[in-house]
């Protein structure tokens, strides 16, 4: 079974963002690290019941990777919620049981970063996939990034698809749930609680 992990809030301009998510929701994000070699960095939300957003942009403190940002940070013209990730125990197996119902999730990698304190956290993913589909995040025996981020309510998050009917069976061969709508463009939209009411992001 999978359950929403963290969302992705991409963006250019990483501290101009973090200052407006913490404006619109009254929490302000906290550092989550460095993604060393990728050219990026991000700052986490917990969002409640084992969720998180995470805001990546780019490094000023790292050189220019070598290949494109994640989440194709460099071509975005504004902040954007690019993806999101479910989690799972046994990455491989789900992975194996989803192309066995003829859907692919994608190749499982390795990936680690350090956070403030010098911590390593390190987990393995699918992807990093954008879009209406989610990719899959383990973390194994990684103390979990929201055991100690502030946090705000993730009210609803909806995926809107111009053809859900081909979607649903690749979020089922998965085990994950999202309300799925139909409409133009595909786009994730996030229902945040905040100080003067709930807050979109999309």
């Amino acid at each position: 079974m999978s359950g929403l992990d963290h969302l992705v809030l991409a963006t250019t301009r990483l501290a101009d963002t973090v200052t407006t998510v913490a404006r619109l929701t009254g929490v302000h994000p906290v550092a989550g690290g460095q993604h060393v070699g990728r050219g990026t960095r991000n700052y986490l939300l917990g969002l409640g019941n084992g969720a998180y957003l995470e805001i990546i942009g780019p490094d000023p403190e790292q050189p220019e990777p070598r290949h494109p940002r994640p989440f194709g940070v460099d071509d975005l013209t504004g902040p954007k919620l690019v993806a999101w990730a479910v989690r799972t125990d046994g990455i491989d197996a789900v992975v194996a049981a989803a192309r066995a119902a003829g859907s692919d999730p994608g190749d499982v990698t390795e990936m680690s970063r350090a956070t403030p304190d010098g911590e390593v956290l390190r987990w393995r993913l699918t992807g990093p996939r954008t879009g209406v589909l989610p990719f899959l995040i383990d973390w194994g025996d990684t103390r979990h990034p929201t055991d100690d981020l502030p946090e705000t309510k993730l009210l609803s998050l909806t995926a809107v698809h111009p053809d859900p009917e081909s979607i649903f069976p690749r979020l089922q061969a998965i085990s994950a749930d999202i309300d799925l709508r139909p409409g133009l463009p595909a786009a994730l939209i996030a229902t945040l609680d905040g100080p003067d009411g709930p807050v979109a992001l999309s």
